[in-house]
């Protein structure tokens, strides 16, 4: 039948060309534009393995942090699991003192890493310290390992005058640091997703770094569910570019819960799709992380392309000082989590077991983090903020544009007419260093 159908097409030109090869590839078994397999039964598959089977996660050590059978241990000494220890240790000592601190209403907002503490860890240990990160609000942690400092967070919170990052005009928790390789944060979520991509295209177009260093992006589950987020490993995987994205699924993306958010099998479900390497691993396990993030960077490398790696773990704070997470869970499921499935426990208790540590180091620690901590907090919080003429710098590279000549020109007419005379106005300036005086006497 076919070939009698062929045969009254031979004068047809086009046409019997386009038929007489979709025959030729239909002998194949196969179609055009794929390699896809011919079958004769109708299938709907809605995973990954064509089965109802779910993507497994990735752990090496268990609840009480044993090593599970079978499982490769990273390249670790006593040294060094101190030192991941001590920076798991510093964030959540941080995240109490800033957010008590946004309650006191001495800064305008905050937001926690408690429970993502091995990820975020893990995570900067196994990365290179000038990879390209960038984050979305909760990844301080890489940059202190990199050795951003506490005063250097402390200011940044504060918006004080010693503040690197942005000299006071980000809100608390926008980090930023070019000599950390630490892009700087932003509000909308998943943003910083396709900006990823280009930054790890930009570090296969350079020499010095294209074997080397990779771009690493940091969100959440909630801003997996942004178009940034599709786009993002659409234009890492075609315009192929070394680019980690690690997803930190903690269960909330604000509040709704993960079951609410998607109906797949999370989101590492979703790299196959895209062509890209993707992984489950056990967030809340600090050498699982380490296997992966380290395994997942080579890969970048090596193929020259994107990475996918789903870091599971469960978000004991709130979302941040606006939430109030027991509007819509029970205090006793985040009471059970932070006893059940501790990542500084587990790690601790992994410590232990090697006699790399002990209650006495556990109590000397804690304590050396909390006066350090507060030493940095009481002095970040008696410093002024930067000179208020320092609004306008850093806007543009290259000769200062016109509109923001106005803008300083019209804020210092201001400060002229209202500066001394109106009280709320009189009060902020004597925050800034110099109380404005930098840009009254400069007109």
């Amino acid at each position: 039948m076919i070939r009698t159908a062929v045969a009254a097409r031979r004068t047809t030109g086009n046409v019997f060309q386009t038929r007489s090869f979709a025959v030729t590839a239909l002998r194949k078994n196969k179609l055009p534009t794929t390699n896809s397999p011919i079958v004769n039964k109708l299938q709907f598959i809605n995973s990954v393995t064509g089965s109802s089977a779910q993507i497994p996660t990735y752990r090496v050590l268990d609840g009480v942090g044993k090593p599970i059978e079978g499982a490769e241990l990273p390249e670790i000494d006593k040294a060094y699991a101190h030192r991941l220890y001590e920076h798991m240790q510093l964030l959540p000592a941080l995240d109490n003192v800033l957010y008590n601190v946004q309650r006191q209403g001495k800064i305008s907002f905050y937001m926690t890493s408690h429970g993502e503490e091995a990820t975020i860890i893990g995570s900067a240990a196994a990365l290179a310290n000038d990879d390209e990160v960038l984050g979305q609000y909760r990844e301080m942690g890489v940059l202190l390992w990199r050795g951003f400092t506490i005063d250097d967070a402390m200011a940044q919170c504060f918006g004080n005058e010693k503040d690197g990052s942005g000299k006071g005009r980000q809100m608390p928790v926008h980090f930023g640091s070019p000599k950390h390789h630490f892009h700087t944060i932003s509000s909308p979520l998943a943003t910083q997703i396709p900006q990823a991509a280009g930054v790890g295209y930009a570090l296969k177009r350079d020499p010095q770094r294209r074997s080397k260093n990779i771009a690493a992006c940091f969100f959440g589950e909630g801003a997996a569910s942004e178009g940034d987020f599709h786009a993002g490993l659409m234009l890492a995987s075609t315009v192929p570019s070394p680019t980690l994205y690690v997803c930190r699924n903690n269960g909330f993306a604000i509040s709704t819960p993960s079951s609410e958010q998607y109906y797949g099998d999370g989101i590492a479900a979703r790299g196959p799709g895209y062509g890209i390497d993707s992984i489950r691993v056990d967030g809340n396990d600090i050498l699982a992380v380490l296997n992966v993030v380290k395994e997942a960077k080579r890969r970048c490398l090596e193929q020259g392309r994107a990475v996918l790696v789903e870091a599971m773990s469960y978000r004991v704070g709130h979302h941040s000082t606006s939430d109030d997470s027991f509007a819509y869970r029970a205090r006793a499921e985040v009471e059970d989590r932070k006893r059940i499935d501790n990542p500084l426990m587990r790690f601790r208790l992994f410590m232990e077991s090697r006699g790399w540590w002990n209650e006495e180091a556990e109590t000397e620690l804690k304590a050396n983090i909390k006066a350090e901590v507060m030493k940095c907090f009481k002095r970040a919080e008696v410093l002024k903020r930067c000179e208020l003429g320092e609004l306008f710098t850093d806007v543009y590279g290259g000769e200062e544009p016109w509109n923001i000549k106005e803008q300083r020109k019209e804020l210092t007419q201001l400060l002229k007419k209202y500066g001394q005379v109106w009280e709320p106005w009189r009060s902020e300036l004597s925050k800034f260093k110099n109380n404005g005086n930098d840009l009254l006497g400069s007109q």
